[in-house]
């Protein structure tokens, strides 16, 4: 592509495997700046879109929220000053991610010893329907939790 080559928003959607609509969208939240229109009204977009819109999408991909995507272009805009601050978000984001690896790893360990509890039998002995049901403990812990009250939860009259 030509420096000076201008691409329409089908194109940059394509070059970047991004939804139209989502290119729309971060020119409307200011994630990716207005391009210039032609004489028909179409957008046109510049070497530089395309360049952005791949950074975002980039950080997208790794998981960074649109916030801190718009903090780190803020950041990449700002060529000599130090890289510490994206480093710091970064470093967040890592952490983020671990945390939510550990959480995972939990779920699947729970569901593993609920799995190799099924002694495929029927339905009504079945091991993960019983864990996936709530207990009547649990059923009178979360209604009194909700009404905001403890002891004896009473019934809605019934109509």
């Amino acid at each position: 592509m030509q420096r000076t080559e201008k691409l329409r928003i089908g194109d940059l959607a394509r070059a970047t495997n991004t939804k139209v609509e989502t290119i729309r969208y971060y020119e409307l939240i200011g994630l990716l700046p207005a391009p210039f229109r032609t004489s028909g009204n179409f957008r046109a977009y510049a070497p530089e879109h395309l360049g952005r819109l791949s950074f975002i999408r980039r950080a997208r991909d790794l998981g960074f929220t649109l916030d801190k995507v718009r903090a780190l272009l803020g950041l990449s805009d700002q060529k000599r000053h130090s890289c510490e601050a994206v480093d710091v978000i970064a470093r967040a984001h890592l952490a983020d991610v671990s945390r939510k690896i550990e959480d995972l790893k939990a779920l699947r360990a729970e569901l593993d010893s609920i799995i190799n509890q099924c002694g495929r039998g029927t339905i009504a002995d079945c091991r993960i329907i019983e864990a996936l049901a709530p207990t009547n403990r649990a059923q009178s812990d979360s209604l009194r939790a909700a009404s905001g009250r403890s002891g004896t939860i009473q019934q809605p009259p019934i109509h």
